[in-house]
């Protein structure tokens, strides 16, 4: 195969978690997100990923629903733009 498509093997979301869109950030480590299942939730940002991604408004993510407050979900991943475009192009998000 001598073309090259630039597709990348991306991390896909687990059982538990679902894509959502930050539509808000809200200061300090809280963002507020649009999720693939239909819900808006306030997402935080782990300390792990605090400082080394930084998350804007419009930037896709992964993000793991709290089970015991459905409202409320970490944010796992950031996706770059190019991921992004990908995961559309794809058909796994809007």
């Amino acid at each position: 195969m001598s073309e090259n498509t630039g597709r990348k093997n991306l991390r896909m979301p687990n059982d538990d978690e679902v894509f959502a869109v930050v539509t808000e950030h809200n200061g300090g480590n809280h963002v507020q997100l649009r999720c693939a299942d239909g819900e808006d939730r306030m997402g935080r940002i782990p300390g792990r990923m605090k400082y080394r991604v930084w998350i804007n408004e419009g930037d896709v993510v992964i993000a793991e629903p709290w089970d015991w407050q459905d409202e409320k979900a970490n944010v796992e991943w950031r996706y770059t733009d190019e991921d992004a475009d990908q995961l559309r192009a794809e058909g796994h998000i809007d």
